[in-house]
């Protein structure tokens, strides 16, 4: 009998042991958010930015993540295309793409911003990166025609790459009171937490997945 019991408790200790060498083992899932000022927290202050409070929230749920800021202000579709590959590492499991808003406001032809787009697709699917698409609508103001062509972009390339999109990256915070800086453009503090909070579920539910 005390044989056995010692067997037991050699097996209770072994297995506890192989669960804190496992958990130190295991690695975050680690994130690129790739894309514009929009993701670089424009004249936001430290900590505020997209890619910080939605890294803080996944946190505070529990989930092991980190979360790098690839956003540079100004960037077109081009300007990120050209980027790419150093500016996402091989040991990235997830891109959050959010590109083009600066292709939009300068009136560059959609099928160059499509172009674009397919190719930076294409480049991370080649490298085996999972994506979840940002996407964006074209300001009432360029017309009709330019919006159809524009914002049908992100829809026909998440099913063309099968990734998951999260429709309108400034979704409940254009136009939207307190959402915005003084120059109704970029997110406030306020407003970046209402786009974590939108696209939180969908990150989040990648991340369990991945368990």
């Amino acid at each position: 009998m005390a044989f056995n019991s010692s067997i037991r408790v050699l097996v209770a200790a072994g297995l506890v042991l192989f669960a804190g060498i496992a958990s130190a083992l295991a690695e975050p899932v680690r994130i690129v958010a790739f894309g514009d000022s929009l993701m670089a927290g424009y004249q936001l202050n430290p900590g505020e930015s997209f890619p910080e409070r939605l890294e803080e929230a996944l946190k505070a749920r529990g989930h092991d993540v980190v979360i790098a800021n690839a956003g540079v202000s100004g960037d077109t579709t081009s300007a990120g295309l050209a980027r790419l590959d150093w500016s996402v590492p091989d040991d990235t499991d997830l891109v959050l793409l959010g590109l083009g808003a600066n292709d939009m406001l300068r009136g560059v032809d959609p099928g160059v911003t499509e172009k674009n787009l397919t190719a930076i697709l294409e480049g991370l699917d080649a490298r085996d990166i999972d994506v979840m698409l940002m996407g964006m609508l074209a300001a009432p103001n360029l017309g009709a025609s330019f919006g159809d062509r524009f914002n049908g972009i992100y829809p026909q390339l998440a099913s063309r790459f099968a990734v998951e999109l999260y429709p309108f990256f400034l979704d409940g915070v254009t136009t939207v009171p307190g959402m915005t800086l003084e120059d109704r453009m970029h997110p406030s503090a306020a407003g970046v937490d209402r786009m974590v909070e939108g696209v939180l579920p969908m990150v989040e539910a990648y991340i369990e997945a991945q368990g």
